[in-house]
């Protein structure tokens, strides 16, 4: 199987605003998140579905998307954080993390017509990154 566009970024080989890593899985921040408060949540581990994760790997990624959400809702204070699982645009099971308010906000579609804003970027990244002593994340409770 190929390397999919996140297993490069895994390896180092394209570069990302990563919020997060451990053994099993990584969160960064998408090169066009539909606002201020999305990230994607990945297993280390390639496969197109997410059902299709070993049990490990898929309760890894659940609950790196457990701490992610709550911080994320600490952080930025919205009413909801949510989750979708599409899969649709990278063979490589993702959880999309999004911080909203309304309806509207979490249904937003990403406008990958519009340049990489990278400043942009590089801030909603320092605002979200978990500090290292603060990188909890228990798989046996999801």
């Amino acid at each position: 199987m190929e390397d999919s566009v996140f297993t490069k970024i895994i390896k180092g080989q394209i570069p990302c605003h990563k919020l997060y890593e451990d053994d099993q899985t990584i969160v960064f921040v998408p090169l066009h998140p539909v606002a201020l408060g999305h990230v994607l949540a990945v297993p280390k581990r390639q496969v197109d579905q997410f059902f299709d994760l070993p049990q490990a790997d898929y309760r890894a990624l659940m609950a790196t998307v457990k701490m992610m959400a709550s911080h994320m809702k600490t952080v930025l204070g919205t009413k909801r954080v949510g989750l979708k699982v599409e899969g649709l645009d990278v063979p490589h099971a993702h959880v999309h993390i999004l911080a909203f308010d309304t309806n509207e906000q979490f249904n937003q579609k990403p406008d990958e017509s519009q340049p990489v804003d990278r400043a942009k970027l590089a801030a909603l990244a320092a605002k979200l990154r978990l500090p290292e002593d603060n990188l909890t994340v228990e798989n046996d409770h999801v």
